[in-house]
């Protein structure tokens, strides 16, 4: 499961651009929901990112099932307070039994574990990913 944040922040590199990279490989299944693919469109068409040949990329991968998982149900939560929009994705997790949240929002970092699916920045999910032998 990643946030928007982390989505945007792949474009220019780093340790998100990482995840990202596991993720194609299909070591990792992203989580989605409608909700959550709703705001990685918006945000990303908003953003004007110069990289159309890689978003419209990304967004086929989505459309076309790679390495993801879908849910049209999801519970309704309030676990992120200060910024309850951010909900949706601990929603997805909980819908999909996801293990991670891999989040570069402050908010939804604070919460750091909800039930069994741990909060966790780029940086540290590709720490603990490392130490799981891959």
């Amino acid at each position: 499961m990643l946030d928007t944040n982390v989505l945007v922040s792949s474009f220019f590199g780093g340790h998100p651009r990482r995840v990202i990279d596991i993720w194609k490989t299909g070591e990792v299944t992203l989580c989605l929901s409608k909700p959550i693919i709703d705001e990685y469109v918006e945000v990303l068409r908003r953003l004007g990112l110069q990289d159309e040949r890689e978003l419209e990329e990304v967004l086929g991968l989505f459309a076309r099932g790679f390495h993801t998982v879908f849910t049209a149900n999801t519970p309704e939560l309030s676990v992120v307070e200060k910024d309850p929009d951010d909900n949706k994705f601990i929603e997805c997790a909980v819908a999909l039994d996801a293990g991670y949240v891999v989040s570069g929002d402050s908010h939804l970092l604070a919460v750091q574990r909800y039930m069994s699916i741990k909060i966790i920045s780029p940086k540290d999910f590709l720490t603990e990913y490392a130490g799981l032998g891959r």
